[in-house]
């Protein structure tokens, strides 16, 4: 009994946990270190390739309550997270390499997995976990390819820049998270009208980087160009990741025009990255347009923003609720090429498949979790959704089975949806401890 899972990313890594903390033999194939991605940089597993933010750990936000079903499921990536957070306010935001260095290290000693380095060229015979990333191409990508023929639809996903906290001018910023909410973690940035102004004309000016079959409209509206939103309107940026609301510069006492926030980035606080701020200019281009920002004048940027097209199925014609092949059930896909949305969401679908699949071989009824809960609304929505105009999506309530009765107030519907769901989760892991 032995399952292939390819690839170790968030999605790979967490399947792999699944299977083999249930008894099941795991070979988990990693092409890295001898091939990487254009945007990989580390040879762990689990690796943050974007935002070293998992968002939001409220149980009101729909991808909070993902995130607590999956630590009450046992989720590896959940623990390493908590276990390697930094401070975020009221987001999730961990050291990006302790973070990965705990799942692999965590993967590398189980007994139950097998770890082949070195790239795949074809999907193998058994059963086989797909896990290879939105970024799959090659060989790989020709055998999804005749599995699949709608494999190469895609969109583009873009990387914020990193700067040292040493040269951040500090006294043209200040820390506080929004609404004083929690603690002061972030760096926050003002600009005045009369900056701001200029900052958007020459960001929407500025040289981008050449990108093969790039437009504007096949962007992931999550992870829209700074540069792209600057385009849309004197102030879309204003009302999305410079928006000033509940910040007040101490200087002043007043709320600013604008502000560029800083998140750290690794634990020992020393880089940061900068919000919002996905950009595929030039690297010439993001240092002279973004040291425009006044505490920024003098910024070392360690880490430059880029753009990568990511690839995902048309997965309602394709995949079944648990992510399997339909026309070949021994595969399965995991991770965002199903067309989850976000590291969260990538590693619950790597869950699902990695919980499904170990109960099949231990002949064991599925789990079959329902729509009232954010993991099955999620694998409900990517083998249900729209065949005809299929986009990537992160969670939300709006694909959770709505409760059924009025409930006064969106905060509290979300409390109650939350809830349920969770009501739903322990149910199950008391029923799978009882061998139910």
């Amino acid at each position: 009994m032995n399952v292939t899972v390819i690839g170790a990313g968030l999605a790979g890594s967490e399947c792999a946990w699944q299977l083999a903390q249930r008894g099941v033999d795991v070979t988990l194939c990693e092409m890295k270190p001898e091939k990487r991605s254009p945007a990989h940089v580390s040879d762990a597993f689990a690796e943050l390739v974007c935002s070293n933010s998992l968002r939001s750990d409220e149980l009101t936000n729909a991808v909070g309550l993902l995130k607590e079903e999956m630590r009450r499921l046992g989720s590896l990536i959940m623990s390493c997270a908590d276990a390697h957070r930094v401070p975020a306010g009221g987001a999730l935001a961990v050291d990006r390499e302790g973070f990965s260095r705990a799942v692999t290290e965590k993967l590398l000693a189980h007994p139950h997995v097998a770890v082949v380095r070195g790239e795949v060229a074809s999907i193998p015979e058994g059963r086989v976990v797909v896990a290879t990333g939105p970024l799959t191409e090659g060989p790989m990508a020709e055998s999804i390819e005749k599995l699949c023929p709608e494999f190469r639809l895609h969109f583009f996903d873009a990387v914020a820049p990193i700067v040292t906290l040493e040269s951040v001018d500090m006294t043209s910023a200040w820390f506080a998270s929004r609404y004083d909410k929690g603690t002061a973690d972030y760096v926050n940035c003002p600009m005045d009208r009369d900056q701001y102004t200029a900052f958007v004309k020459e960001l929407r000016e500025a040289e981008q980087a050449q990108l093969h079959g790039f437009e504007d409209s096949r962007v992931f509206e999550g992870c829209m160009p700074v540069e792209v939103m600057a385009r849309r309107g004197e102030d879309t940026l204003r009302y999305g990741p410079l928006k000033p609301v509940g910040l007040r510069d101490p200087k002043t006492g007043r709320e600013p025009y604008a502000v560029v926030q800083l998140r750290r980035d690794n634990a020992e606080g020393t880089l940061y990255n900068l919000v919002g701020f996905q950009t595929h200019l030039r690297f010439p281009e993001q240092r002279r347009v973004f040291s425009m920002i006044p505490a920024l004048k003098n910024a070392e940027f360690v880490r430059y923003g880029v753009m990568h097209r990511n690839t995902y199925l048309n997965s309602p014609g394709l995949l079944d609720r648990y992510y399997r092949l339909k026309s070949d059930p021994r595969v399965s896909f995991a991770g965002q090429m199903t067309g989850v949305e976000g590291y969260i969401e990538s590693a619950a679908s790597g869950m699902l498949v990695g919980i499904e699949t170990a109960r099949e071989l231990l002949h064991q009824p599925p789990a079959d979790f329902p729509a009232e809960t954010a993991i099955g609304a999620l694998a409900l929505y990517v083998s249900g959704g729209s065949v005809g105009d299929f986009q990537p999506m992160n969670v939300n309530f709006g694909i959770i089975s709505p409760l059924g009765v009025r409930v006064k107030g969106k905060r509290n519907k979300n409390a109650a949806l939350s809830e349920r769901s969770l009501s739903i989760i322990d149910a199950f892991v008391h029923g799978a401890v009882d061998g139910k």
